[in-house]
């Protein structure tokens, strides 16, 4: 693996984020059943029967350096709710993509993903001195849209007919990202977000 990107573990208040590991498969698929997410047509989240593929793709882009996939643990119940990964990893001009990102149902809008998204961006510009952090997302998926926004990102533009699904249906991929210089904006309205949560 690139030297530039080792697997690591991030801590906030809610949420620990751990590598990713075969280990963790029945963990994953139960999070993944709640609210059944892989029957969203807009998304890919993996299911019972695709979670072996899923774990072998995000293992086999780690061993190649171009991705760093995460476990989400909610450290109020010590249990996966998801997972995340650094992907399309540029080491040469330090830039990477936050994304393959999903939720099981019951912690979505909780702000569970806020914390999560803070810590990946926070070692992202303070560690690995990232000069811009990407998202991307389906041009259908409004939620997805929308938490990005929030977030404090902007949006670059929209690769149309990026991809074609498995149903054989074009995929217009809505682009975002961050950049090193709007980092410390970004950090301090996170914070101020998260800590009115905390309080609440």
């Amino acid at each position: 693996m690139d030297p530039w990107l080792r697997p690591i573990q991030l801590e906030g208040e809610s949420v620990k984020l751990v590598p990713l590991q075969k280990s963790q498969k029945v963990d994953l698929v139960f999070a993944a059943s709640d609210g059944k997410l892989w029957e969203l047509w807009y998304t890919t989240v993996p299911s019972p029967k695709t979670m072996d593929s899923y774990l072998d793709t995000a293992l086999a882009q780690q061993a190649e350096g171009n991705a760093l996939p995460f476990a989400i643990i909610n450290k109020k119940t010590n249990s996966i709710v998801g997972s995340t990964r650094y992907l399309n990893v540029d080491a040469k001009n330090k830039r990477l993509e936050i994304g393959a990102t999903w939720y099981a149902k019951k912690v979505q809008r909780t702000g569970i993903n806020t914390e999560c998204k803070y810590l990946l961006l926070k070692y992202a510009f303070e560690n690995l001195n990232c000069i811009a952090v990407e998202f991307r997302t389906h041009f259908h998926n409004h939620p997805s849209r929308n938490a990005i926004l929030r977030l404090g990102a902007k949006q670059d533009g929209i690769l149309r007919n990026h991809r074609v699904d498995e149903h054989g249906n074009m995929r217009d991929t809505v682009v975002y990202s961050i950049l090193n210089t709007e980092w410390k904006t970004v950090k301090t309205a996170l914070e101020f977000k998260m800590g009115r949560s905390y309080l609440g």
